[in-house]
């Protein structure tokens, strides 16, 4: 399997192990990721950008300051984006974040069911360092995965 394969399998596993959505930056350089994969509603990705909730979100400010793994119920919210997060079904979540090579990447995988398992935090971890490493050298995906993660309601954006 090559890379571009390897990374569509990872990036299908995480969206099922995370049916209420999730967003993972690779490569973050400053503020900016490499790659930035969402498969959240668009009705929370809408809301989420146009009420400018990234300067707040607990999720986001976790995962630049520290490495390792968090549940959400565990983080700080002082200006409520994890409550705002609920009214669209995004209940449970874990935060990821990680840094190799002098690179950072970070997720946050959400269910709106239950809150996930350690094994399950730790399958996530483990794919989300795969996904970390097979994307440090790609420069840019070739047009049939972008259809793939269309289909698999993923928006790329690339950094």
């Amino acid at each position: 399997m090559d890379s571009e394969d390897r990374i569509s399998a990872l990036l299908a596993r995480l969206h099922q192990a995370s049916p209420a959505g999730f967003a993972i930056a690779l490569h973050v350089r400053f503020t900016s990721p490499k790659y930035l994969f969402q498969s959240y509603a668009k009705d929370w990705l809408d809301t989420y950008s146009r009420e400018g909730l990234v300067l707040h979100d607990p999720v986001v400010r976790w995962g630049f300051e520290n490495e390792g793994t968090i549940r959400w119920r565990d983080l700080a919210d002082p200006a409520g984006v994890m409550t705002r997060a609920r009214e669209f079904g995004l209940n449970h979540g874990t935060v990821i974040a990680l840094a190799r090579n002098g690179k950072r990447s970070m997720a946050g995988f959400s269910r709106s069911d239950r809150d996930m398992t350690d094994d399950e935090i730790a399958g996530l971890e483990a794919d989300l360092g795969e996904l970390h490493d097979l994307t440090e050298s790609v420069e840019a995906l070739s047009p049939a995965v972008h259809m793939t993660l269309k289909q698999m309601s993923i928006y790329l954006t690339h950094g």
